[in-house]
């Protein structure tokens, strides 16, 4: 949003910019970049270096989500690693402030300060740490201008002369806005990646919003990616029970990660093979659900109001799960959600729209306009001198006569109303397919997804009756670290103070399922986490920091089973959670209740609920995942399929560093096992093969040993799952 009103400048060189913005702005630069892929790393690390060298710069960078290449890590697990990072990252380049941000050797002059983090990456970075910004992801964009802001940039997308913010019209244009409105001076820059998806909706601006676009010889390295992790068997059973609260016809958001993908494959189950589907949910269940359930398939399909679009939603879309189009138009919207009318042109649509005096009898320009712009008429239609044309034909303009409905309807009658969006999502990121995929999306499919800002998809302010309308039936699926038991969430920090990620827009969620009649807030926990040798749950009697207070309690879901909570009072909230709780741990955690006097001293479990453990979970789903109904990666994986078994071989036994019982058994079963020739690509990868020493040809025999174990031997399924 060029401010000098000048035409956008194309440039090669990344310092240029900089030089640029040191003219406009001066020499107190407030760089806002966005969160994860849409950083510009060329031109932030041009920032960095400049001001790196010239004290009399100050440079305050405001981001979040801050991506770094994995190191690669010491050991065996090492030369599994390597190789797979430099294939999946190749020529990625590091964003320069990270290293010496994490070693506590940043300039003076240069600051950084982040509104989310990568979960646990700067739990020990005391200079990210005392930077942090807490804020609603809703609010970012105010908070980020109050700083001072007065240098935009962001990775952008270019095609045929169009740019696109593509992967992050999250805050940009809010800020962009908001800095307009006030009168202050700021610089926008966009950097040119060819490999960016061009992403329409919101996402597509004006050419001269940009005043400079850089496109140099390094602005194409290898963009950023987050790999497929593998779903463990508790995501999956904590995915199946969230699945069944997903009502058809409805709206859905899920986040990243092994949850997210496990919930995705859950829908995809539910849909594609209801009768194993019910299987599966018939095997988990302990109680009778406290809240309504859907077991059938989507008929209706779903629609997807998140702030983040992740791989598993694009897998919905092309499984046909998500296919209900929202309109912004509230009459419109209003009459699909009634049953009024179709999502299809026809002469009923015409008379509906005469009945609701939305159109007059005689039309004219704007109305026929609105017309055009839904797809009811199409373009050969046009008014004259008060007349009505169609494809030269005068027609009396009078849409109450049926033979004037049947002409101006022939263009377009059958065709679905134009302008219908699938999902509404604020930002993206995913793994290098994902990518792809969406560069080579058919144009209908690419034009039904609306990438815009956090304000839309977070909230309701912006245009409550509409966002109401098409919000229906909404299930906003998120994680949570803990609950306690009066039925608080900690999702984003410890009760030090210490940072894990971030609030994000999981408040922004929760509190829109109670602001909206007919939505619920999932959030599912993992029943337990282990520390060391030490074993906690993660459903506690309390905990001294709250993300979601407990008077938005709603709904929590672990890998037992779903607790409601909303509406119910502190006892029966202490007793639901204890249902859901690991049995290793409801007996301390219901003496907490009765000491608190919440709960009856007489008060005993369900007898139903008493064997909440992972050996009855994996009773449940192995012949499940035997059957190639819940893989590991059920998306795809950078990961060879050899990779992938050693992968989680590796994991296996760090795992078992934690329990040094498990090793004697583990070491005489080696022993005893001679490794077979399935085992020998895999024993070659890690460099095994053949040993070095006696080392490695035991830690060989151990392997072997392991991957037969857990199905990897076996042809194309895993007879065993993974871990909890």
């Amino acid at each position: 949003m060029s401010d000098t009103g000048r035409a956008t400048a194309l440039i090669e060189s990344v310092e240029d910019c900089v030089d640029r913005a040191l003219a406009r702005v001066g020499r107190q630069l407030v760089l806002a970049v966005p969160l994860g892929l849409g950083k510009p790393v060329q031109l932030v690390n041009a920032f960095y270096r400049r001001a790196a060298a010239d004290p009399g710069i100050s440079l305050h960078i405001l981001t979040a989500l801050s991506l770094e290449r994995p190191e690669v890590p010491p050991g065996l697990a090492g030369r599994l690693a390597g190789p797979v990072i430099e294939r999946i990252y190749g020529d990625y380049e590091e964003l320069a402030y990270m290293a010496p941000l994490r070693a506590g050797e940043l300039p003076e002059n240069i600051r950084i300060s982040e509104f989310y983090f990568r979960a646990g990456a700067m739990k020990s970075v005391a200079e990210a740490q005392r930077h942090y910004i807490s804020s609603n992801y809703t609010h970012v964009a105010r908070d980020l201008v109050g700083h001072g802001v007065n240098v935009i940039a962001q990775l952008v997308a270019r095609r045929d002369g169009e740019i696109s913010l593509s992967c992050n019209p999250d805050l940009t244009l809010h800020m962009a806005r908001m800095l307009a409105e006030a009168g202050r001076p700021c610089i926008h820059l966009g950097q040119v990646h060819p490999e960016l998806p061009f992403m329409g909706g919101d996402a597509r601006v004006a050419p001269d919003f940009f005043d400079v676009l850089v496109a140099g010889p390094d602005c194409g390295r290898r963009l950023f990616s987050a790999p497929n992790g593998q779903v463990p068997l508790a995501d999956y059973a904590a995915a199946i029970h969230a699945s069944s609260l997903i009502a058809d016809n409805g709206t859905l958001q899920i986040g990243i990660g092994a949850l997210g993908d496990a919930v995705a494959q859950a829908c995809i189950l539910r849909q594609r093979e209801n009768a194993t589907y019910q299987r599966l949910l018939a095997g988990l269940e302990t109680l009778p659900s406290p809240v309504q359930q859907y077991r059938g398939g989507f008929d209706k399909g779903l629609y997807v109001s998140t702030e983040m679009f992740v791989s598993g939603m694009l897998a919905l879309i092309e499984a046909g799960i998500v296919k209900r189009r929202v309109y912004d138009d509230l009459l419109l919207q209003e009459g699909l959600n009634e049953g009024a009318i179709g999502g299809i042109v026809d002469e009923q649509l015409l008379l509906w729209l005469r009945q609701c005096e939305a159109l007059p009898a005689r039309l004219g320009e704007g109305d026929l306009a609105w017309l055009r712009h839904w797809g009811i008429v199409g373009d050969s239609v046009t008014l004259a001198e008060g007349d009505l044309y169609c494809a030269g034909e005068r027609l009396d303009n009078d849409i109450d006569q049926h033979a004037v409905r049947r002409v101006l309807l022939e263009q377009n009658r059958g065709m679905p109303l134009r302008h219908g969006n699938l999902l509404h999502a604020g930002f993206f990121l995913g793994p290098r397919d994902f990518y792809q995929r969406l560069r080579e999306l058919e144009p209908a499919v690419a034009e039904s997804l609306c990438m815009t800002w956090v304000g839309r998809t977070n909230q309701l302010l912006e245009n409550a009756p509409l966002y109401r309308a098409q919000r229906r039936r909404a299930r906003f699926i998120n994680t949570g670290m803990m609950a306690t038991l009066s039925g608080a969430v900690v999702s984003d920090a410890l009760e030090d103070g210490t940072v894990i990620s971030g609030v994000g827009g999981q408040y922004n969620f929760v509190a829109m399922a109670h602001d909206l009649p007919d939505a619920r807030s999932i959030l599912c926990i993992r029943s337990t986490r282990r520390d060391g040798r030490r074993l906690h749950s993660n459903i506690v009697p309390r905990y001294g920091h709250t993300t979601i207070p407990r008077h938005l309690r709603d709904i929590v879901v672990t890998e037992y089973g779903i607790a409601d909570l909303r509406g119910q009072d502190d006892g029966e909230v202490m007793k639901r959670l204890i249902q859901v709780a690991d049995s290793r741990f409801q007996g301390e955690l219901l003496q907490a209740a009765v000491a608190s006097g919440k709960v009856e001293a007489d008060y005993r479990l369900p007898e139903s609920c008493l064997n909440n453990t992972p050996q009855r979970l994996a009773a449940a789903l192995e012949p499940f995942r035997r059957d190639g109904w819940l893989p590991d990666y059920p998306f795809g994986s950078d990961l060879t399929r050899v990779e992938q078994g050693l992968a989680d071989c590796l994991k296996v036994l760090d795992g078992m560093r934690q329990q040094p019982r498990e090793w004697p058994g583990l070491l005489w079963r080696a022993l005893r096992h001679k490794p077979t020739a399935a085992a020998a690509d895999y024993l070659q990868r890690l460099q095994l093969a053949p040993p070095a020493n006696v080392g490695e040809g035991l830690l060989g025999r151990v392997l072997s040993s392991l991957l037969q174990e857990r199905g990897w031997l076996q042809g194309d399924s895993r007879v065993a799952g993974g871990d909890f």
